[in-house]
């Protein structure tokens, strides 16, 4: 394999972690012991934020007034397409019982969860989408309770877009709360009574950490790092539209990585060429997170092959996958690990990130290897449960002995001993194979 690195990044996805785990740390701690005054103070402090931390009807009306009919009509434009998605992901995950030998029925049940915490990030950009992203899923996914939190402004609260994208995908309450003290209250169930049991949405490091520190306790839709792009592009790829795609997915912040995979050096070139120009007519807050994002975390790597690049590709799992190459059909079937796939030039990371249907939050640093993003399925519980006849304890309960005492583990041995001499009094039954146990 030849794989040669045009461009290869300065930084990794572990950059500033150890700062991070200390501080989220320290502020996990104050809040679980200080409540929701100790979270109010955070707001204020972090936020400079003294309003109602629990949005009220009448903050939610007045935001909606203040917005354009066409505003509301696009978040449902992207409503529909997002939450019946989700519906069908539901839909699929289904009920069943099953006769696995006579008299044995085993079978499963899939429960929504009681309570999801859905944080929608609003710091340097306004992400109306991931609110319909995660409450819209939740809600799809039949969460009793979905409480939506996200960072307020001073003086006004949460953005008024965000703040009726919420309320308009079924947020059942909405917290005025931004960054770790956000993710603690909707854990700890403060302002709610209702701790959730699932963590999901997107945020920065701070967010994404506390998250992690609090898995276990609560679940979490997946370990997220900052968004990553890569496309796989060959030589009948538009390298206007591979920069413009690269471009923007590194406004999203300085530490986004941004990757091309190529079989052809004259785009390559002409991508690198082309990258400072692209980067350099964004607006400046864009602009900033892009220039430093490729400098110090860009790459773009050229391959000998189709074959090359499907490899390179699976070992960075993407959390954004393009594919501007030919053969399309080719590439669905072999690339593995990604958190969505996007299919030739006519689609692109904007249109699964804002409103084409699709969930916008999915894995990252690596972890496409091993798990998919959010889905309607991370809202709910797979359970199982399983019935037996007594004449079906006549087989069973004699195996699960047997294999009870080889692993020397008695007490269980003897569950099925019990049943047996209940049920079969008169009959005598191998319940242990001499020569094979724990202390033979």
């Amino acid at each position: 394999m030849a794989v040669t690195y045009i461009k290869k990044a300065e930084m990794n996805a572990t950059t500033l972690e150890d700062d991070t785990r200390e501080i989220v740390s320290k502020m996990l701690k104050e809040i679980e012991a200080g409540g929701e005054e100790r979270c109010a103070e955070y707001a204020k402090q972090l936020d400079g934020y003294e309003g109602n931390i629990v949005v009220t009807p009448e903050e939610i009306e007045a935001a909606e007034g203040r917005l354009s009919q066409q505003v509301k009509d696009d978040i449902k434009f992207a409503y529909d397409r997002v939450y019946g998605f989700a519906v069908k992901q539901r839909e699929a995950l289904i009920d069943f019982e099953t006769e696995l030998s006579p008299g044995l029925w085993a079978g499963q049940r899939q429960i929504p969860m009681q309570a999801a915490g859905c944080y929608v990030p609003g710091g340097r950009y306004a992400h109306v989408a991931s609110a319909i992203m995660s409450v819209g899923t939740a809600k799809a996914a039949g969460v009793d309770h979905v409480i939506a939190c996200s960072p307020p402004k001073p003086g006004h609260g949460i953005n008024d877009a965000i703040l009726y994208t919420a309320n308009y995908c079924g947020a059942d309450t909405i917290l005025a709360l931004g960054g770790v003290q956000g993710i603690a209250a909707m854990a700890f169930g403060l302002f709610t009574g209702k701790p959730a049991d699932i963590l999901v949405g997107p945020g920065n490091r701070f967010v994404a950490e506390a998250k992690r520190m609090l898995y276990g306790r609560v679940g979490i839709d997946l370990f997220a790092g900052p968004t990553e792009i890569a496309i796989i592009a060959d030589h009948t790829a538009d390298p206007v539209l591979v920069c413009s795609d690269l471009a923007g997915q590194a406004e999203h912040g300085f530490d986004s990585p941004a990757w091309l995979f190529t079989t052809d050096k004259a785009l390559a070139d002409k991508v690198i060429e082309m990258m400072p120009g692209v980067i350099a007519k964004l607006p400046e807050t864009a602009r900033n997170a892009a220039t430093a994002a490729w400098r110090d975390y860009g790459e773009v790597i050229l391959c000998d092959t189709d074959e090359e690049m499907a490899v390179i590709s699976d070992q960075y799992a993407a959390e954004h996958l393009e594919v501007q190459a030919e053969n399309l059909d080719w590439w669905v079937q072999r690339l593995r690990n990604y958190g969505s796939l996007f299919v030739g030039e006519e689609t692109t990371v904007t249109y699964g990130d804002k409103c084409s249907g699709t969930n916008h939050i999915l894995p990252t640093k690596g972890a496409g290897r091993y798990t998919g993003g959010l889905s309607a399925s991370k809202f709910v519980k797979t359970v199982t449960t399983q019935r037996m006849t007594r004449e079906a304890n006549r087989e069973v309960g004699a195996a699960a002995a047997r294999i009870s005492r080889l692993e020397g583990m008695e007490g269980h041995a003897r569950s099925g001993d019990d049943r047996l001499a209940k049920y079969f009094p008169e009959e005598e039954f191998l319940l242990e194979i001499p020569g094979h146990g724990v202390e033979a």
